[in-house]
């Protein structure tokens, strides 16, 4: 599996939980890590809420700017 580099981190936010209830919160900020073969295939590489990171369908997530304090709070977080 082929990783890029990413310099800031990405979050997204999950917009349907609908296949996923148990690993994934609807309306929750993800941290997203980047997947350039998972993105060919219209996925999207994230750490979930087993705290490990896997591939759900990138239709699923909006990736959001968040701002600097925010970030670090979330970085913290995960």
């Amino acid at each position: 599996m082929r990783k890029s580099k990413q310099s800031e981190p990405v979050f997204a936010v999950c917009i349907n939980n609908r296949d996923y209830p148990a690993s994934l919160e609807l309306h929750k900020i993800y941290r997203v890590l980047p997947d350039l073969e998972a993105a060919k295939d219209g996925d999207i590489r994230v750490v979930d809420e087993s705290g490990e990171d896997y591939l759900y369908s990138a239709r699923d997530f909006i990736v959001i700017d968040v701002p600097a304090a925010v970030r670090g709070s979330l970085m913290r977080a995960t």
